[in-house]
């Protein structure tokens, strides 16, 4: 049976987190399950969609349309990012009558059992990601609570002084008048609030009057 290899790197720390692309070529290279054809790798892409990877689109159609029997990846999130995508990749592959295997998780698709642990490591994998997010998001605003620099751009109405957040004078007072306006008239848009303070010469930092959505995070202070 004749497969492809798919390899991902998505950063120049690559040799440094165990998954550098020379370290995944050479573990499908050893594989020997299958008659290896070719190797296709996607260096420097961290999309989060198959769609935003042409090397994985060029190898998914190489097994979907071509003589290829399988689709050989060293681990599922070098290939997907989302539940929905490897989902969807396995269904197309395997109605086709071919394989994806995962060499780390020992995953072939191909057998009902292989099927079934394919579709619990993707929802894991996906969970694990979110739990990541989920508690960085929560340290960024810990941190942010206690006036520490997270980010090279202070939030509005805060300029960071020895990477410490304190109010600015000047977009204090934006907010402010934002903040009655928006009290005032409720009727007021959010368009029409950023126009508002167009017109009394409050601009964003960039020079530019304030867009629907910087009004709707500025009221959410």
């Amino acid at each position: 049976m004749k497969a492809i290899g798919y390899i991902r790197a998505s950063t120049d720390k690559q040799s440094n987190d165990g998954v550098s692309l020379e370290m995944q070529a050479a573990k499908i290279r050893a594989y020997s399950d299958l008659k290896l054809v070719e190797i296709i790798e996607d260096a420097g892409f961290s999309a989060k969609n198959i769609e935003g990877r042409p090397g994985f689109r060029k190898a998914l159609d190489r097994v979907l349309e071509g003589d290829i029997d399988a689709l050989v990846v060293y681990k599922l999130d070098r290939a997907f990012r989302s539940t929905r995508d490897a989902l969807d990749v396995a269904e197309a592959i395997n109605k086709k009558g071919k394989g994806l295997h995962s060499i780390t998780e020992k995953l072939d698709t191909t057998s009902a059992i292989g099927e079934f642990f394919f579709t619990l490591m993707a929802s894991l994998a996906q969970m694990e990601r979110r739990l990541v997010g989920e508690r960085t998001k929560a340290a960024m605003a810990q941190k942010a609570s206690n006036g520490e620099k997270v980010s090279s751009q202070a939030p509005y109405g805060y300029r960071y002084d020895d990477s410490v957040a304190v109010p600015d004078e000047h977009e204090q007072k934006c907010l402010q008048i934002l903040r009655s306006l928006h009290r005032d008239h409720p009727e007021y848009s959010l368009r029409k609030l950023a126009k508002n303070l167009e017109s009394m010469g409050h601009l964003n930092r960039n020079g530019n009057g304030f867009s629907a959505g910087c009004i709707k995070s500025m009221l959410a202070k």
